[in-house]
């Protein structure tokens, strides 16, 4: 295809990763000789007392008291090894949150040159042991994180990775597996959001798609615009029309772990607009730049499939991907067309930009024909979003309220911070059309987000729990917590928490 990357592999990242090698004991003066950098979080309140007990003590304590220190404040320390070694040293508070730990990693990376380095350890010292852990696994992400590049387009080669061991330093246990797994998926977050239009369009994505499906064990299936219109999904089609390739469609993955016959799944559905033009609504310059990246929620839901069939995840799940484009063109969707959804609602357009929603709507509806016990859907869905929360958090929605403390908990826990989002009825007043079911969105666009979930809650199917993140976090300026690009990969350490680490409340029905 014209305009295609000549390599083997052009839609997915090279499979070579630094390794999370087996944990040592103690930081020590010969481990020190064979790495060339190292991370150690000390309690900011009593750091000169730990840093004395460290090797090169003296020289650590000395650094430290050159001038004045807080907490989440680092500093680097060279160390006169056989390695010449860099050492970091982090100060963390009493109360840091898991956010503030992960940030705090992320600023301490920062002093190092990975590109330098072969190994790395990470340490703590003088904490206690839940929150030695809890810093250990904040170092080891941000240090996957700062180590992965994205996708490069030069002419110059870039030179070869040199990392490639991070070595752990404790007596406490680490999940390697889930580190690993998470970090991975987040990373491959970060690359398929950041992968360029002309490569990454739908039938990129879904090559890739079903090129990790078949490296993972997983099932796929593929509901093409042909399909798709015998099924009756006009709201997704409606948006595809202005497409002149017609490569759009929903890719369907499965996962079934071995002794979970007859168990519901989970169901992950991501919103995959690999451009959005805006549609005859056209954006402005500043809006469309950077549109391809408005299939993140699709990548979550990919990435976060994979991450829990390596982890042999006991229920079942299912990734539902809506793979489009929002393009223009004289076939193109308009205001006040009235279009039906595979559910049988019929939709008043308003505008042609709020095409996630309608894309989602028919994807959430196929999705909720298979009964699944829940659904959890991902999407970069609107910018006020974003007004209402910044790029530091994303936002939920539930029509569970049980589910809050859950899902702000594991949001909490895993640094991808979410705040759920009022649902209630009467907002369903702004959505009434005096020609359909329903108007695509209002007019004015304020609380947008809130409207947005309540349009989509009308395709989840009777009685099934569902949760709605609006990705406002998933692209800022400068980065999020460890993550040092302005691509963030958010959703996968959030899920994970969610499914892995809360059960889901069961037993109440769907509000």
């Amino acid at each position: 295809m014209p305009g295609r990357s000549p390599t083997a592999s052009p839609l997915l990242p090279a499979a070579r990763r630094p390794a999370l090698a087996p944990a040592r004991p103690r930081l020590t003066h010969a481990l020190l000789d064979d790495l060339e950098a190292a991370l150690v979080f000390v309690p900011a309140t009593r750091a000169a007392e730990a840093l004395a007990k460290l090797p090169f003590g003296a020289l650590l304590v000395g650094r430290l008291e050159r001038k004045s220190r807080k907490a989440g404040d680092s500093f680097e320390v060279a160390l006169p090894t056989r390695s010449q070694a860099v050492l970091c040293v982090g100060l963390v508070s009493d109360d840091a949150t898991p956010f503030a730990l992960l940030e705090l990693a992320g600023s301490m990376v920062k002093h190092l040159r990975l590109d330098e380095t072969r190994g790395l350890g990470v340490a703590a010292a003088g904490l206690p042991a839940a929150r030695e852990r809890a810093c250990l696994e904040a170092g080891i992400a941000a240090t996957f994180a700062a180590a992965f590049a994205l996708p490069r387009y030069k002419s110059a080669k870039a030179p070869a990775p040199r990392f490639a061991r991070i070595v752990p330093v404790s007596r406490q246990a680490v999940d390697a597996r889930r580190l690993a797994a998470v970090a991975e998926a987040t990373d491959l977050v970060r690359w398929l959001t950041a992968l360029p239009p002309d490569r990454l369009d739908p039938a990129g994505f879904r090559r890739a798609a079903e090129q990790l499906a078949r490296r993972n064990g997983l099932q796929t299936s593929f509901h093409g615009e042909a399909q798709l219109r015998r099924l009756g999904a006009g709201a997704f089609l409606a948006v595809t029309r202005g497409s002149a390739r017609r490569n759009a469609g929903i890719l369907h993955l499965r996962y079934r772990p071995r002794g979970a016959r007859g168990a519901r799944p989970v169901a992950l559905v991501g919103k995959g607009l690999c451009f959005d033009t805006g549609g005859t609504n056209l954006k402005s310059h500043k809006g469309m730049l950077d549109m391809h990246t408005d299939m993140a929620g699709s990548a979550v839901a990919l990435a976060s499939i994979i991450a829990l069939s390596q982890l042999r995840y006991p229920r079942p799940v299912d990734a539902w991907l809506a793979l489009a484009e929002n393009r223009i063109g004289p076939e193109a969707y308009q205001p006040q067309d009235v279009v039906t959804a595979i559910n049988g609602t019929t939709i008043q357009v308003i505008h042609t930009d709020a095409e996630g929603r309608m894309v989602l709507a028919d994807t959430l509806a196929l999705a909720s024909r298979s009964k699944p016990a829940a659904v959890i859907d991902f999407a970069t869905l609107t910018g006020a979003c974003v007004a209402a929360l910044t790029e530091r958090y994303s936002g939920a929605f539930t029509n569970r309220p049980d589910w809050r403390a859950v899902v702000e908990d594991a949001g909490r826990r895993s640094g991808e911070r979410v705040w759920v989002m009022p649902m209630d009825d009467d907002f369903d007043e702004e959505l009434d059309s005096k020609v359909a079911d329903v108007v695509q969105c209002t007019v004015e666009g304020k609380g947008d987000h809130i409207y947005a979930a309540r349009f989509l809650r009308r395709f989840v199917g009777k009685d099934i729990p569902w949760l709605h993140v609006d990705l406002s976090a998933a692209t800022r300026h400068g980065g999020l917590a460890h993550v040092p690009t302005d691509i963030t990969g958010f959703g996968v350490r959030f899920l994970a928490s969610l499914l892995l680490d809360h059960p889901l409340p069961e037993g109440t029905p769907a509000a």
